[in-house]
């Protein structure tokens, strides 16, 4: 071979890649026609829709078949695993430090804590709650507390008071009885023993007498009477002492109750008398002008001017 020639060839036949440099292309050296790299080799090139698949791939100038791709999803067949190999990766992951920041269990843990501890203090305020609630109960109308004894003087004590004594109280059938006046029980409400009751007021001079012992002080009492009156008011003459009271004892039919009627004209009067301590007398008679149309059949004494 000359230098200018490097054989009978063709220079594109003689280097494939002749007409990449200058002296092949001034020797007429032109890319291959069916595709770039070696002649005769498979264009990869395709125009859109022109590829077929399925079919056996064209076979090398050189009797090779190209190497093949696995399948997409499977492991190649000369590919193995950093992890299988000598000295290779660790198959299990360990959590990376410093990296990324993981759940905070920390905080979960501190937020359940406080969770348990506000239940249990709710649950030991209503259980203090509870046991003051029934301590009141039995305070007001639960259990009956015990009775204790107290050196302590009673509020009357401490005043320098005694309790007040029970003034006496006297029934029809114990009164002194005079000029007409008698004793009967055939009208129902009267209050005193066996239902007895004084009758026949209605007559001048007629009157009842009581002597009354046991009087604590001098001073003014209340004198009541319990009596019948039906139809129209009735008023008799009270005498205290053997002095005659400054008005009448009033008798009104307070319950309206109709002429004849005295079962129905049950009530009560009072008067204000002044009395001494001991023995006292008292008379309530029917005098001129007097209304005596009345039953008598209780008098009884209250300390001081009350109403009831």
């Amino acid at each position: 071979m000359t230098p200018g020639n490097s054989g009978a060839s063709t220079p594109e036949d003689d280097d494939p890649f002749g007409y990449l440099y200058a002296d092949g292309q001034a020797n007429g050296a032109q890319p291959p026609s069916g595709g770039y790299g070696y002649p005769n080799s498979v264009s990869r090139v395709r125009t859109v829709g022109q590829r077929q698949y399925g079919q056996q791939a064209p076979t090398s100038p050189y009797g090779q078949v190209p190497q093949q791709q696995g399948t997409f999803g499977q492991p190649n067949a000369h590919y193995a695993a950093p992890e299988t190999l000598p000295g290779g990766a660790p198959t299990g992951r360990k959590p990376p430090r410093g990296g990324g920041r993981g759940p905070n269990t920390k905080g979960l843990l501190i937020g359940a804590v406080a969770v348990v501890a506000a239940v249990v203090i709710g649950i030991g305020v209503a259980m203090i709650g509870d046991d003051s609630g029934k301590k009141d109960d039995n305070q007001a109308g639960g259990a009956t507390p015990a009775v204790t004894q107290s050196d302590e003087p009673t509020p009357t004590e401490k005043a320098g008071e005694k309790a007040p004594e029970e003034l006496p109280k006297i029934d029809a059938k114990a009164l002194h009885l005079e000029n007409g006046a008698n004793l009967a029980s055939e009208v129902q409400g009267a209050q005193a023993d066996g239902g007895v009751y004084v009758t026949g007021l209605n007559s001048p001079g007629a009157q009842v007498t009581w002597s009354v012992n046991g009087i604590p002080e001098d001073g003014a009492y209340t004198l009541f009477a319990h009596y019948s009156a039906a139809g129209e008011d009735q008023e008799m003459t009270l005498t205290v002492n053997g002095k005659v009271f400054g008005s009448k004892l009033r008798m009104k039919n307070y319950t309206n109750a109709a002429d004849g009627d005295f079962a129905k004209g049950w009530t009560t009067t009072f008067a204000y008398p002044t009395l001494s301590k001991g023995t006292n007398t008292i008379t309530l008679s029917c005098q001129d002008g007097d209304k005596c149309n009345v039953l008598l059949d209780q008098l009884w004494l209250k300390k001081g001017q009350v109403t009831g």
